[in-house]
C-alpha cells in the first residue's frame, strides 16, 4: 500500500528543444502553464531557459504539486497528454523527470548530480545563521512587544523569503565547486 505524501512535491523536468523551435516551445509552455493551474493540486510552475549566448537546447520546467496523488493525476490527465503530444514536434526525445526532495530544491543542477546531503546541510547552515541573526536584529527589533506568535510568524516568513530568493542562490553559487 502506497502512502500519500502530505508535503508539496517538486518535479524538475528537462526537455531538449529542436533548433529554431525555442520561441514556439516557450509560447506553448507559457500558455499551458496558464491552463494547468485549473487542475486540482497544481501549486506552481516555472520555466528555466538556457543562459543568453549558450548553445544549449535544454529547457527546464519546475512543477510543484500538493501531493503525490495530485502529481500522478496531473501527468495522467488528458490536458497534459494533449500538451505533450502538441510539443512533441518541437522537442527531441523524451523529457527527463526528477522529483526534488527537501534541500535538493536549492541545490538542483542540470549538469551534475546533487551533492551529498551533508554538504547541502552545511551550505544551508551557512545561509541560515547570518539570515536569522540579521532578521532578529532588524525585524525582531521592530516587532518587540508584539504578540509572540505573530512576531515569530512574521520573523520566520522573513527568514524563509530571504533564504529562498536571496541567500541560498548566493550561497550555492559561491560554494558551487565545493558542492559539486
Amino acid at each position: 500500500m502506497s502512502q500519500t505524501r502530505t508535503q508539496p512535491i517538486h518535479v524538475a523536468i528537462t526537455r531538449r528543444i529542436k533548433p529554431g523551435c525555442e520561441a514556439e516551445f516557450q509560447k506553448a509552455l507559457t500558455g499551458f502553464f496558464k491552463t494547468s493551474f485549473a487542475q486540482t493540486g497544481v501549486q506552481g510552475a516555472a520555466m528555466l531557459v538556457p543562459p543568453p549566448g549558450s548553445h544549449s537546447n535544454e529547457y527546464g520546467i519546475i512543477r510543484t504539486f500538493a501531493s503525490d496523488e495530485e502529481r500522478k493525476s496531473f501527468y495522467a490527465s488528458p490536458a497534459f497528454l494533449a500538451w505533450k503530444e502538441k510539443v512533441s514536434s518541437l522537442t527531441e526525445g523524451e523529457p527527463a523527470y526528477k522529483e526534488l526532495h527537501g534541500l535538493e530544491a536549492f541545490f538542483r543542477n542540470q549538469t551534475t548530480p546533487n551533492p551529498p546531503h551533508w554538504k547541502m546541510a552545511v551550505a544551508t547552515y551557512l545561509g541560515v545563521v547570518p539570515v536569522t541573526i540579521f532578521t532578529s536584529q532588524t525585524v525582531g527589533q521592530l516587532l518587540k512587544g508584539q504578540n509572540y506568535f505573530v512576531a515569530n510568524l512574521v520573523g520566520n516568513a522573513c527568514v524563509v523569503a530571504l533564504l529562498a530568493w536571496a541567500v541560498m542562490p548566493l550561497v550555492t553559487r559561491i560554494l558551487k565547486r565545493w558542492l559539486h
